[in-house]
């Protein structure tokens, strides 16, 4: 039998081995309570004082641009200066990321932030007092960082880059925005405007800001650091980012060119008394809206607004004769018109009710084709009670009446077509006791421009995802019924025409006939309802017209309620399309050839003297910025067909850029121009260049701000036709 061995541990080493235990728990416990002090904090207290800091990353909103993509509602950077004075920023001294030298930092930013070298040398050697957590072993250290206030504080674009171009170790920028509209009073309603809320993201309020909201709002980000007691960060620990997503840009079917006559057209309503006014602009074929002016408007930057309901689709009102256009139409469509049959004008009446033209007395016995020039109730009337309320409501309601026509902006009106009584639906057939909007009239007129179908109005072209350019949304021509014959529309165009173009004596349209073009269209004049009737001697006036006639391109509508002057509408119409005729060259007003467009080729790296001189030839304006011998940059861009007359920008390979002179300059040649010279405009007005605040032949450098005033370019020949009006009238 093999004999055990017994191991005795001896008492003392267990004894030794179990006051080693207890002593390191004891330390343990004694570090955790916070005896432990480094640089005279407790590790307790070192814990305590980190925090998890979550930062929100704003997302940037979607950009609003027009149809030339010049934009009109962005969001604009604003930044402010930020001094990093903390030593454990810097990691490797060679490349410091906290203030060195300070007196320099002061030096060099006292210029530009408008602040004296004393006040920025202060601020960098701010100190402040940190405790331990018992308020005991206090020291005075620098702050991580300070805000170079006020000058820093809402600095441009601009001003950083010139600040970083000064390469001060430490100097940083906080990042703000705002949302900016560059032309000021101009399109206001359709583009409404967003505004900041709590939380510091934007948020869309009216038109095609509040509609888009969704889309024009991106997604937002964050950072996540570890900070310290006093909120600032601990730079030996890594951040966590997620980037923001920018929101999608949105470009509108709005030509600004176009946008600015009728800006201009609606000044001149604004010259005389009025509650408000509407005037619009649609190509005929297509049923992009070009051009929306609203009175009263507002500036989208400072929103002083007194009603918040745009006029051109939320507002509803009776229309007037201009719906004579298709309550004729509806006869014609019902076999029920004979223009060259003839009725007794003057008076008619229906149940318990007398019906009256507009003179109170009519022009005797007249054909139904001169009734429509005449814009006669009674002709509209008989016409009515032949065809009986059905009829006569559902071409109404074919025609988009009664419904929302789902264009792109919030707020848009139904309108009510509803009547049952014989009263009723003569006054029907002449826009009394019926309500409409000018969108719905848009939409009803674009008939007449497209043989019978009829074509749905659209203000958004498409909507683009900033960072990978793929288009979301893509709106194109929509039919939306075929309507009307093509005998109709033409005999409708027929007797527009005659409204305008004076060939009856009681044609009421002549105060709109512009010799050499082909407008036609058709008046209105509704009483304005209020209380148990209608108001006396108030009314909604209104103009409905296309052009050229004979294959119309241009749809133009207006209506203005309780305007103290007549005449005032005709001189506003009568401007504004002679004004887009021009501008699109309808009428070929370029007579020294054949051609009417010009299909731009590429110009880059060509000599700029030939390019000019083939420029020249072909009716082409060419601005040659630089004296460079070489053609580096152009817009339009290959493939842009432009009018005979317009321009084409030919940046050249040249060290410096001097200033042109612009006078006569439009808006959105001005926005091209200054793209190339790198500078930012202010605009004051609409119109075209009279003042421009930078010398000509000035050399242009990078911190130049360029002023400009805009006036109307056609405001003699605006003033001439006026002179004429008040002669006919006295």
């Amino acid at each position: 039998m093999k004999k055990i061995k017994t191991i005795r541990i001896n008492t003392i080493f267990i004894l030794v081995v179990v006051f080693i235990f207890l002593c390191l728990i004891f330390k343990l416990v004694w570090i955790g309570t916070g005896n432990i002090k480094v640089k005279g904090r407790t590790l307790s207290d070192f814990a305590n004082d980190r925090d998890t800091v979550k930062r929100v990353t704003t997302a940037p909103r979607g950009t609003i641009y027009s149809r030339e993509n010049e934009i009109l509602a962005k969001n604009v950077n604003s930044y402010t200066v930020i001094a990093i004075l903390d030593e454990n920023r810097t990691k490797d001294p060679e490349f410091p990321y906290h203030v060195v030298d300070k007196k320099l930092t002061a030096s060099k930013l006292s210029p530009i932030i408008n602040m004296s070298e004393e006040r920025i040398l202060g601020l960098l050697n701010t100190k402040i007092k940190s405790c331990d957590k018992d308020g005991k072993n206090c020291e005075m250290v620098s702050p991580y960082q300070v805000e170079l206030g006020p000058g820093g504080r809402g600095i441009s674009e601009l001003t950083k880059d010139t600040i970083e171009a000064l390469e001060l170790p430490g100097i940083e920028f906080v990042g703000s925005t705002k949302r900016y509209y560059p032309n000021g009073n101009f399109l206001s309603y359709t583009l409404g405007y967003a505004k900041s809320n709590d939380e510091g993201d934007y948020v869309g309020e009216m038109g095609v800001e509040l509609f888009y909201d969704e889309e024009l709002t991106g997604e937002n980000g964050y950072v996540e650091f570890q900070a310290d007691i006093q909120g600032y960060q601990i730079t030996s620990v890594p951040n966590v980012e997620q980037k923001a997503t920018p929101g999608n840009d949105i470009y509108l079917t709005i030509d600004t060119n176009i946008q600015m006559f009728a800006e201009q057209a609606m000044n001149k309503i604004e010259e005389v008394s009025h509650e408000w006014a509407t005037i619009s602009v649609m190509n005929a074929k297509t049923g992009e809206i070009l051009a929306v002016a609203s009175s009263p408007s507002f500036d989208n930057n400072t929103l002083e607004i007194s009603s918040y309901y745009d006029p051109f689709c939320s507002y509803t009102y009776e229309p007037g004769s201009t719906m004579k256009i298709f309550s004729f139409m509806a006869a014609m469509e019902n076999g029920k018109y004979d223009g060259n049959a003839k009725f007794k004008s003057g008076r008619l009446k229906v149940d318990d009710a007398v019906i009256k033209d507009w003179n109170g007395y009519g022009w005797g016995e007249i054909t139904y084709d001169q009734g429509f020039h005449a814009s006669s109730n009674v002709a509209a009337s008989n016409l009515a009670l032949s065809l009986g309320r059905g009829p006569l409501k559902d071409f109404y309601t074919s025609l988009g009446f009664g419904e929302q026509t789902g264009i792109s902006l919030p707020n848009e009106g139904k309108g009510l077509i509803n009547f049952r009584y014989n009263t009723e639906i003569v006054s029907a057939s002449y826009g009394q006791g019926i309500t409409v909007t000018a969108v719905q009239m848009l939409q009803a007129l674009s008939v007449l421009s497209n043989d019978g179908v009829m074509i749905k109005p659209y203000i958004v072209s498409k909507i683009v995802d900033p960072s990978t350019k793929e288009v979301i949304l893509e709106n194109k021509r929509e039919e939306v019924a075929k309507i009307a014959s093509v005998e109709t529309v033409e005999k409708t165009i027929d007797l527009m025409r005659g409204v305008v173009d004076g060939r009856s004596k009681m044609s009421t349209g002549t105060g709109y006939y512009i010799k050499g073009y082909d407008l036609v269209g058709k008046t209105g004049t509704a009483e304005i309802a209020g209380g148990s009737g209608y108001l006396k001697g108030s009314y909604v006036r209104s103009f409905a017209g296309m052009f050229p006639g004979e294959d119309p391109e241009i749809i133009v509508y207006a209506a203005a309620s309780k305007l103290s002057k007549a005449k005032t509408l005709q001189t506003a119409i009568k401007s504004l399309v002679k004004d887009v005729g021009t501008y699109l060259n309808i009428y070929g007003d370029v007579k020294e050839t054949d051609e009417e467009s010009f299909t731009v080729d590429s110009y880059i790296s060509d000599s700029v003297e030939s390019v000019s001189k083939d420029l020249e030839g072909a009716k082409i304006i060419p601005v040659v910025i630089g004296d460079g011998e070489k053609v580096i940059n152009q817009y339009p861009k290959k493939g842009s067909v432009l009018n005979l007359g317009n321009k084409i920008f030919l940046l050249t390979n040249s060290s410096k850029y001097k200033m042109l002179d612009i006078k006569g300059w439009s808006r959105s040649e001005v926005n091209t121009y200054a793209q190339f010279l790198g500078i930012d405009v202010i605009f004051d007005g609409t119109g075209y260049v009279t003042e421009f605040s930078i010398e000509k032949d000035t050399e242009i450098t990078e911190d130049m701000i360029l002023n400009v005033t805009l006036n109307p370019k056609f405001v003699d020949e605006v003033k001439l036709e006026e002179k004429k009006d008040e002669k006919k009238e006295s």
